[in-house]
C-alpha cells in the first residue's frame, strides 16, 4: 500500500469563470484570472492498494454523491485501479461558496497520482484536475493563476497557469461568510442554466476575454484600482447572468446586498477596496494589506465572521 498526502488551497476567481463549453470534459466557456489563497487549505491522503473503496470527509464517511463524485474522478485517472482510502478534510466550510471543490481535486488529483508513482508535471496535474472540478486547475498554483478557455477540443491547451504581479502590489483578500450552509443549486447546474436561458449569457461571454486581458494588464501593471474595477464588474455581470436565469439564480442573501454596500461606502470615503463573489452569498473583498484590519472592522457586523486572507502557496505533497 502506497500513501501521499497532498495540501492544496482554494482560489476565488477575480475575473470569473462561469459556463462550459464542453461538460464531459469542464472546458470552460471563458477565460478567468484567480488568486489562491493562504489560511483556507484542503488536506487529502490516498492509501492506493486498500482492500475496499473507502472516502471519507472531514472524518466522516462521505455520502453517497461525495462518494460516487469521488471515486468516478479517480476511475477516470486510471481505469482499473486498485481499491483506495481517501480521507479529505477542508479548514473552512464545503459547498458554501468559498470554492472548496477547486482546492479539493486540486488536493486528491496530486496525492493520488503522488501515491501511483505518476508524472507530477503541474500542467498535466492542472489538466487532470480540471476535469474534477474547472477551478481546480487553478489551485496547483499560489498567488495569482490564468485559466486561459483554451481551443481544443480534448482539453489540452485549457489549464491553469501561474502569473506574476507586479511586485509593489501588497494585497490582501478578506472573506465575509455570510452562511456556512450548503447552496441549493451547485454551480455545474447553475452554468447550464445560464446558458440555456439567460438573455444575458451571449453578452456575458462575449465580454469576459477582454475583461481577463484587462485584468492581467492591471495585475502585472501594479494598478490595484484598474484591477479591482474590473473584477467587480466581472462579478456583477456574471451575477446578472444568474438572475435572468429560469428559473432565476439568486445566491444573495440580505447579508450579501449589506456586505456589497459596506463596500462601496468605504471606497467612495476614500478607502482602496473592491469586491467579488462567488455563486454562493459570501463576500470577497480585495484590497491592499495595509487597510485590511479597517476594512474587516466595516465588514463584521454584516457578516458571521470576516476572514483576513493573503496569497496562499502552490499545492504540495509527501509520500509516505
Amino acid at each position: 500500500m502506497t500513501v501521499a498526502t497532498a495540501v492544496a488551497h482554494p482560489n476565488i476567481a477575480l475575473v470569473k469563470y462561469w459556463g462550459k463549453r464542453d461538460l464531459e470534459r469542464n472546458l470552460p466557456a471563458v477565460s478567468s484570472l484567480s488568486l489562491t489563497l493562504d489560511g483556507f487549505r484542503t488536506e487529502t491522503t490516498v492509501q492506493r492498494g486498500a482492500e475496499v473503496d473507502v472516502v471519507r470527509f472531514g472524518g466522516r464517511d462521505a455520502s453517497d454523491k461525495e462518494r460516487r463524485r469521488t471515486l468516478a474522478f479517480l476511475d477516470r485517472l486510471e481505469p482499473g485501479r486498485p481499491a483506495v482510502v481517501v480521507d479529505t478534510a477542508n479548514t473552512f466550510p464545503t459547498g458554501a461558496g468559498l470554492a472548496s471543490s477547486a482546492s479539493g481535486f486540486a488536493a486528491l488529483v496530486l496525492a493520488y497520482e503522488a501515491a501511483r508513482g505518476g508524472d507530477l508535471d503541474r500542467v498535466r496535474l492542472s489538466r487532470l484536475a480540471r476535469e474534477g472540478s474547472g477551478s481546480a486547475c487553478r489551485s496547483l498554483w499560489g498567488g495569482f493563476v490564468l485559466w486561459r478557455r483554451g481551443e481544443a477540443a480534448d482539453g489540452s491547451d485549457s489549464h491553469g497557469q501561474p502569473v506574476a504581479a507586479h511586485p509593489s502590489l501588497d494585497l490582501a483578500l478578506l472573506v465575509a461568510v455570510v452562511t456556512t450552509e450548503g447552496k441549493a443549486v451547485g454551480s455545474t447546474e447553475g452554468m447550464e442554466r445560464s446558458r440555456l436561458s439567460s438573455p444575458l449569457w451571449e453578452t456575458w461571454v462575449a465580454q469576459a476575454e477582454s475583461d481577463v486581458d484587462a485584468g492581467l494588464a492591471a495585475l502585472q501593471a501594479g494598478d490595484l484600482a484598474v484591477l479591482g474595477r474590473v473584477m467587480e464588474s466581472s462579478t456583477l455581470k456574471m451575477h446578472a447572468a444568474m438572475m435572468t436565469s429560469d428559473p432565476p439564480l439568486l445566491y444573495w442573501q440580505p447579508g450579501t446586498v449589506a456586505l456589497l454596500h459596506a463596500v462601496w461606502r468605504l471606497r467612495a470615503s476614500g478607502v482602496p477596496c473592491w469586491c467579488t463573489m462567488d455563486a454562493g452569498p459570501q463576500v470577497k473583498v480585495l484590497c491592499p494589506r495595509g487597510v485590511a484590519a479597517e476594512v474587516a472592522e466595516a465588514l463584521r457586523p454584516h457578516a458571521q465572521v470576516v476572514h483576513v486572507l493573503g496569497p496562499g502557496p502552490d499545492a504540495s505533497v509527501r509520500v509516505g
